[in-house]
């Protein structure tokens, strides 16, 4: 998938991943190992559903409050980030490159991409 190559090429970017909604096949390329690679994959799914669902909740509470529909996540810590859009994970080492950056280029190229995957 090109966003993958597009996003392992951006400075401070560790790995780049797509999951299956379903949860039954990923892809990645960067610094990982399969089996990181895949647990990346599982903890991104997870937490898209929950998130999901949060969304829904607070849409379904506050109409037109701008929560829903998500279009994605990010967690922080101290030394890296991870941000997901869509089906779309990328972690990141903030020292070496831009959230910024890497969350516009993310959000431009998914930017078609259905809030119905989930």
């Amino acid at each position: 998938m090109k966003i993958l190559t597009d996003l392992i090429g951006m400075p401070g970017v560790i790995c780049a991943g797509e999951y299956s909604y379903r949860g039954d096949r990923f892809t990645y390329k960067g610094q990982m190992d399969d089996e990181q690679a895949k647990q990346a994959s599982i903890m991104c799914r997870a937490t898209t559903m929950s998130v999901y669902m949060q969304t829904d909740m607070l849409g379904a509470f506050c109409k037109d409050s701008g929560w829903a529909p998500n279009r994605g996540w990010v967690v922080k810590g101290p030394q890296f980030t991870v941000c997901v859009i869509a089906n779309i994970f990328c972690f990141i080492n903030e020292a070496q490159g831009s959230l910024n950056r890497i969350l516009e280029h993310m959000q431009q190229e998914l930017s078609d991409v259905t809030n119905e995957l989930v």
